[in-house]
């Protein structure tokens, strides 16, 4: 855990404490409405209540516009500043109330984003003019603005008017609590935050992949920094009073990480993180009304870690069960072409005066018993590479092809590393073992191309030609390659 996390975690036991942690929980939409859960779940769908209307608006507007700036946090490797600015902006919230004396979206909504980008600032400051690195800056801003605005936040309860003015819910969120101007402010920033990332799209992608370039492309890298971290701040605010300070920089991270999983395109991560934000927030508040006294905040973030649990386990590319397949589709894959490679070695000791080879000759080649390599065989009949006759197996047209490049590719590779890597022939075996899987043709091409088409190994065995392995293997000579030469 980071220092920075240690203090934010201390700071909010103190400020429980404060508090007084038994008077306060984030309540849930449900709360205001006492009827069975079948019924609620109607309620829901035909939007009767006002606070149904506002909580779920609110949540759809915070799903956008966390989604959409979490995507560029998530690429920038910024998830540390999201969190920052979360607990920076409390003493903001707690400034914007005394302003009037009220809950006032307006001016909570301009002192927490100038309080956020105060931090900013303060992190910026400390790490030009210090040797603290930025982790160390982001948790001592962290710290002192978020123990400044519990202080605030207890005085303010001890007001005339402070037990009523539910500043308490910037802590833990109360979508319920969320009003028709407060809906209406969550929906102008997150158009205007949508406005802002369509029109800087391109700007945006520069400055997050490759800085440099972007300047030297002569973009204002550090003024799209800058605006960055503004609508940074402003979509953390609209955010707290529906998740609250602990929770909102997990509305920001949870959505795009799940996305980042799922593609590797940035416009698509906007679009799968700002969906993944939609829905989090959506069935947070559906479950929050339709479950007895569950807080809305929460149940977002939860719905949003169900996304991100969903993404990480089957994720087509960088899923767990999809690479755990991989694995085994590639173990299985080698086994049957070094199963093809035996079957060659052992036709051309014979001289490729006969096809088949039986399963004695292939058990000793590969010094296993006859039921393992029965077993394998059958692997490569299932996959039409192989044919099998009483106890002798032939190589198909495909199985012949394959297990001929196989060999050409050990053998390349082996006279590669010999003449261009200076390394001895005993000792190339193994690597080549684990390389030819893996050539494609182009690679292959490349080689052919840099040994001068050589036909001998370092061990003087034949290297077969594309011409070779195609006539072998019973195709056409025209995609062979051999008029590269």
């Amino acid at each position: 855990m980071s220092r920075h996390c240690r203090f934010s975690h201390l700071l909010l036991a103190l400020g429980l404490f404060v508090l007084g942690a038994g008077g306060v929980r984030a309540a849930g939409i449900g709360d205001l409405v006492e009827i069975r859960w079948a019924e609620q779940i109607g309620r829901f769908f035909t939007f009767q209540d006002a606070s149904v209307r506002y909580a779920l608006l609110g949540s759809i507007f915070l799903g956008l516009s966390c989604g959409l700036l979490g995507s560029f946090i998530v690429v920038r490797r910024m998830a540390l500043v999201g969190d920052a600015l979360s607990h920076a902006v409390l003493p903001g919230v707690a400034l914007g109330f005394l302003w009037n004396l009220s809950k006032d979206p307006l001016a909570i909504f301009i002192g927490a984003t100038v309080a956020g980008l105060l931090g900013t600032f303060f992190v910026s400051a400390i790490t030009r003019t210090t040797r603290l690195k930025e982790d160390a800056a982001l948790g001592l801003v962290l710290a002192s603005f978020f123990a400044a605005g519990l202080c605030l936040v207890s005085m303010i309860q001890r007001l005339p008017t402070g037990n009523k003015s539910g500043i308490d819910k910037f802590l833990f969120g109360q979508a319920a609590a969320l009003g028709a101007d407060d809906v209406r402010l969550m929906g102008i920033v997150t158009g205007v935050i949508a406005v802002l990332i369509v029109a800087f799209y391109k700007e945006l992608q520069a400055t997050s992949f490759d800085p440099a370039f972007a300047k030297a492309s002569g973009l204002p890298a550090g003024w799209v920094h800058h605006g960055l971290m503004l609508l940074l701040a402003a979509a953390v605010v609209i955010a707290l009073q529906a998740v609250g300070v602990v929770l909102v920089s997990a509305m920001l991270i949870t959505p795009a990480a799940a996305a980042y999983l799922l593609t590797d395109r940035l416009h698509r991560l906007v679009f799968l993180a700002a969906l993944f934000g939609v829905l989090a927030g959506v069935s947070g508040a559906f479950l929050s009304f339709v479950g007895p006294s569950l807080p809305t905040g929460p149940l977002m973030v939860l719905g949003a870690s169900a996304v991100f649990g969903m993404a990480f386990l089957f994720g087509p590319r960088h899923g767990v069960l999809a690479r755990w397949w991989r694995r085994r589709s590639g173990a299985a894959r080698t086994r049957r072409e070094n199963t093809l490679k035996s079957m060659f070695h052992v036709w051309e000791a014979g001289g490729f005066r006969t096809e088949g080879v039986t399963l004695t000759e292939l058990a000793e080649r590969r010094r296993e018993t006859l039921e393992d390599v029965q077993r394998l065989g059958t692997g490569l009949i299932r996959h039409g590479l192989a044919t099998q006759s009483g106890d002798v197996f032939y190589f198909t047209p495909a199985g012949k092809l394959r297990a001929a490049e196989i060999v050409r590719n050990h053998r390349l590779w082996e006279l590669y590393l010999t003449n261009s890597a200076n390394i001895a022939p005993d000792h190339v075996h193994e690597d080549a073992e684990k390389i030819e899987h893996v050539l494609g043709e182009s690679v292959v091409r490349a080689l052919e191309r840099r040994l001068d088409y050589a036909r001998v190994d370092p061990h003087g065995r034949s290297i077969p030609t594309p011409r070779e392995i195609h006539r072998d293997a019973g195709l056409t000579d025209e995609s062979s390659g051999e008029g590269r030469r």
